[in-house]
């Protein structure tokens, strides 16, 4: 979808929200029983960086393990960063306190993964909705919170009659329904969605999306987008960023990433999309990369992803490729010596 398309009106492209800047998480790892000894760190996220403009969405996609919901979970101070910064509207997400805070987190939401686990099973959808009410009341008074809630269930394309009923008796997609009610009631300007669609039924996973793009084009949402599927975060995607062992290698714009990618990465992930049209299928070459992702703890010297591409040399253990412009490619960043479009 087109990028001016998504952006609300009184902003501009270059309009960023949130920008995100070298962060950093490592999780420690410590052997011994009484007396704990620091081993080496799990690299989760190693100095990602991007922007976000207001009423775009922003893909991020990679396979499990590469950071993406620990780089989710830092976004809304779920995680503390080892280092970097995050800055919502120019200021650093990580410094707030207090009623900052609370502040932020009224604007910066997420839809959770699993639509199971996600809403408690012994409150009534009424309540799990209208909670965040409770933390900030000044957005519905008492008396028209039941009618706030109902209005959000209709929004989300669920019966407001149903305000009484428990998770338990819904449908996978009708809770994850429950949960963007949820992450829109206090009307944030950015939601970050954390794979909202891997547990559901492809059919439902087009309704959800499709709901999504809805909200978005009537409250002027901006989203991060996790997934580490390429074909869903195609529809709904404006800018895409692809991530591997922690790190970005390669950022554009939706159409740059699948019909213009570099990184060598990117490609192999590209050619294992399922394609509809047999002639078209017959025509691709798949590439299948070798070994396994490597471990977070250890990642690989230089690129990090050179002990599975056809295409390392020995520059590619001596030297990190930066995230960047490359001369003889397509002039989106990507992080590789040798990246060329395919």
């Amino acid at each position: 979808m087109g990028e001016s398309s998504r952006v609300p009106a009184g902003t501009t492209a270059g309009d960023v929200i949130l920008r995100v800047e070298h962060l950093v998480k490592h999780f420690p790892l410590t052997q011994g029983v009484l007396f704990k000894q620091h081993v080496g760190d799990v690299k989760a996220v190693d100095g990602v960086s991007f922007d976000l403009r207001r009423g775009e969405t922003l893909g991020i996609v990679g396979e499990s393990g590469c950071g993406k919901s620990t780089l989710a979970r830092l976004l809304v101070r779920l995680e503390t960063p080892t280092a970097g910064r995050a800055l919502f509207e120019g200021r650093d997400i990580f410094e707030l306190d207090g009623p900052d805070l609370r502040g932020l987190r009224r604007n910066l939401q997420m839809v959770m993964q699993d639509p199971y686990t996600s809403l408690n099973p012994r409150m009534t959808v009424g309540d799990i909705v209208g909670e965040p009410f409770e933390i900030h009341p000044d957005v519905a008074p008492k008396g028209s919170r039941r009618a706030k809630v109902q209005e959000l269930l209709d929004l989300v394309g669920l019966n407001p009659e149903h305000i009484s009923r428990y998770p338990h008796q819904f449908s996978g997609g009708q809770r994850q329904r429950i949960g963007i009610a949820r992450a829109i009631a206090l009307r944030p300007q950015v939601i970050i969605c954390d794979e909202p669609v891997s547990a559901l039924d492809v059919s439902i996973q087009a309704q959800v999306i499709n709901l999504l793009e809805e909200l978005q084009a009537e409250l002027g949402l901006a989203y991060i987008f996790i997934a580490h599927d390429l074909s869903v975060v195609r529809h709904i995607s404006d800018r895409v960023a692809v991530m591997y062992l922690g790190k970005i290698v390669e950022i554009g714009t939706d159409e740059e990433i699948y019909e213009r990618a570099t990184h060598p990465y990117t490609q192999a992930l590209l050619s294992a999309v399922p394609v509809p049209d047999p002639a078209a299928r017959g025509t691709r070459t798949v590439i299948r990369l070798e070994g396994d992702v490597p471990s977070p703890a250890n990642p690989p010297s230089g690129c990090r992803f050179r002990t599975r591409c056809w295409k390392a040399q020995a520059v590619c253990a001596e030297e990190e490729p930066a995230l960047a412009l490359r001369p003889d490619a397509d002039p989106h960043p990507s992080a590789c010596h040798f990246a060329e479009q395919a």
